[in-house]
């Protein structure tokens, strides 16, 4: 071996180690505890652990219950599902060739559990809304679940014959009814939710929000479930969703008309606000003379029993030459008061010498914009059917999928106010996104009222079967379903909305394994070690299908690309790209926007002095080029030279 190839490739070593795996997502939350530990408690941190003794000290100081004994949902599985909490994902998603430059929207084709791992380091915290519509476990359906949870996925893809001839998911062996008759019904389901959960709750934003639909099947076990993953601090509503108009005429019991919605936030909640549905804007049916602007108002009463005394908002009111005075105090000062009593926006009533002083409160503001109210727990649809007839309005009357969520729910859901925020802007994630539903709340959503909410879709490529209507028009798997959907979605708006939907579009990508070899760090010996360092003279794979390298130069650097963004924590959509790659001296260059707004620059060409010039002039924050950029019999003292003078210039630079 060379001794220049060897160390650039202990150099490429290095930085895959870094970049290959997802993150320990078990190992993020134990840092987050420790580190406000450390602050609200640092009696209990030691050497950098926390002292459990201590902790149940400060506790509970007088306890004498078993240590056994306590409260909490346990099942058969539970260790082996929080095994797969920790761990980490070498994957990647692969971008499709056809996907537009920029895009809003992603729909990801994948198994979800290795799809959300793969999501960590570029969305930890950064989604606002996540509505997923999972497995109900009537003893009907399928879900994925590992019967080893030792293995690696592609062992487990290996072992199951995952995938067939086509390239499709073999359905009879991944995918498993659970029924009924099984020991360990409930607990095959937990154990499929507990890790995606727990992963999905990582993605939420501080002040994000999590909707779960379920039925009576599991929603006990889904609420304690949630306690332990959310805190049952942060539980908001179980939410009664009346889904259906009336139950058959066979029904022998209680006509089951309704699923649930739970719902839970990442942080406790302060505040939450919703539109108003058409039973509360019918409330507002009084009459002035802004009825045309801000619609009919009710009134609400000025006066209040608070013992908290404030004196600012003690004073008497002079109306018609009649002094009226508050039982305890006004919620309201004087100066807001007497605005509001000039502008007509006071009603002022006297019944048997007692007078109420109320406030008018509008439909709609000066703006015209309506108000909100309180969501309440008991939801009167919208209902099934309607999901049932967009599916059949998108696919010529046909019915491709069943009991699609119809959209106004979501829509409803994502137009929640919290915390008295109201966004336009943000990323919602549904990880069981099925037919694509919530895909296509969003964009509606948006086109209304002129949002840039983002979406990110997770579906399973499930098979089809061959008697369904799917088959018969011609897709072959759930995931085929979702992209047409999506895409249907999508000329539909561009034709009725032209004006609004110009930059509207969705980029697929595919789960799919690392375009970079993975160091192994289980080196035995001497041998084994110049074995790998010898592998990673070129970090990148060769194309698995002929094990030479890859001749679609344009796709291998886009989905290199999509990686090594991802992995950077920078997203997988290139929507950071300043513009399209670029030729600088003579090689194709990548540039992407960091958080900080500097730039990062990205190569997979050959390097050159003269390149190395233009990176000197451009002054980027981050420059990232492959091992493989530098050959010759000087690649050594090239590499050399280009870390000395970036590092001088403060460019920091990562070689994979």
């Amino acid at each position: 071996m060379k001794t220049n190839n060897t160390a650039a490739a202990a150099t490429n070593a290095a930085a895959a180690q870094a970049l290959g795996h997802s993150p320990d997502a078990l190992a993020q939350r134990k840092a987050e505890l420790l580190a406000m530990l450390r602050q609200t408690a640092p009696e209990l941190i030691s050497d950098n652990q926390l002292n459990l003794d201590k902790l149940k000290d400060l506790l509970e100081p007088d306890r004498i219950a078993d240590p056994l004994e306590h409260y909490e949902l346990s099942w058969a599985g539970k260790t082996a599902a929080r095994r797969e909490i920790q761990k980490t994902s070498s994957h990647t998603l692969r971008p499709d060739p056809s996907n537009p430059a920029q895009a809003q929207h992603m729909l990801i084709e994948g198994e979800n559990l290795e799809v959300l791992r793969v999501l960590q380091k570029s969305y930890y915290g950064k989604v606002k809304m996540i509505y997923i519509d999972p497995p109900y476990n009537t003893g009907n359906d399928s879900f994925v679940y590992p019967d080893n949870y030792s293995e690696t996925l592609d062992e487990y893809q290996r072992r199951t014959g995952e995938k067939n001839e086509a390239g499709f998911l073999n359905k009879q062996n991944l995918w498993k009814k659970n029924s009924k008759e099984s020991g360990q019904y409930h607990s095959t389901w937990l154990s499929m939710m507990y890790p995606r959960l727990y992963l999905a709750r990582n993605l939420l934003r501080d002040d994000g929000i999590i909707f779960i639909s379920i039925d009576d099947n599991e929603a006990a076990n889904l609420k304690v479930l949630c306690d332990e993953i959310f805190g049952n601090d942060n539980f908001v509503e179980q939410i009664a969703w009346k889904n259906k108009y009336g139950s058959g005429a066979l029904t022998k019991g209680f006509a089951n008309v309704h699923e649930y919605i739970f719902a839970y936030t990442k942080s406790p909640l302060i505040n939450i606000a919703s539109p108003l549905n058409d039973e509360q804007r019918l409330a507002y049916k009084l009459k002035d003379e802004k009825y045309e602007l801000r619609g009919g108002y009710i009134t609400q009463p000025l006066s209040t029993n608070s013992k908290d005394d404030r004196h600012n908002l003690q004073y008497p009111i002079i109306h018609n030459g009649i002094t009226i005075n508050p039982e305890k105090q006004w919620i309201w000062s004087r100066e807001r008061f007497l605005e509001a009593y000039k502008n007509n926006e006071i009603v002022i009533n006297e019944t048997n010498g007692k007078y109420s002083v109320r406030s008018k409160q509008y439909l709609r503001d000066e703006r015209g914009v309506e108000r909100l109210g309180k969501p309440i727990s008991i939801m009167d649809g919208p209902f099934n059917q309607e999901g049932t007839k967009e599916i059949k309005s998108l696919f010529n009357g046909k019915q491709v999928f069943g009991f699609p969520k119809p959209t106004a729910l979501i829509k409803y859901l994502m137009s929640f106010v919290l915390n008295d925020k109201d966004e336009f802007d943000f990323i919602a994630l549904d990880f069981f996104a099925g037919s694509g539903s919530c895909a296509q709340a969003v964009m509606k959503l948006n086109t209304k009222d002129g949002g840039n909410r983002r979406s990110i879709s997770v579906q399973m490529p499930e098979v089809i079967d061959e008697d369904s209507e799917a088959y018969k028009a011609g897709y072959r798997t759930i995931a085929d379903i979702t992209r047409a959907r999506i895409d249907k979605v999508i000329a539909k708006l561009k034709a009725e909305h032209p004006d609004k939907t110009a930059d509207l579009a969705c980029a697929h990508f595919t789960l799919a394994p690392s375009n970079f070899k993975v160091w192994r760090g289980n080196a035995s010996s001497a041998g084994a070690l110049r074995e790998q360092l010898a592998l990673f003279r070129s970090a990148e794979k060769t194309d698995p299908s002929t094990g030479a390298e890859r001749t679609d130069k344009e796709q291998a650097q886009a989905a290199m690309l999509a990686e090594l963004l991802l992995k950077h924590g920078l997203g997988a959509l290139g929507v950071h790209a300043i513009s399209k790659p670029m030729q600088v001296a003579g090689a194709t260059v990548h540039r992407v926007r960091m958080p900080n707004d500097k730039t990062m620059w990205l190569c997979f060409d050959p390097y050159t002095e003269a390149l190395k010039g233009e990176i000197v002039k451009a002054a980027p924050a981050q420059v990232v080029l492959l091992n493989s950029c530098f050959g010759g019999s000087k690649a050594d003292e090239l590499l050399s030279n280009l870390q000395l003078e970036l590092a001088g210039l403060e460019i920091g630079l990562t070689v994979i």
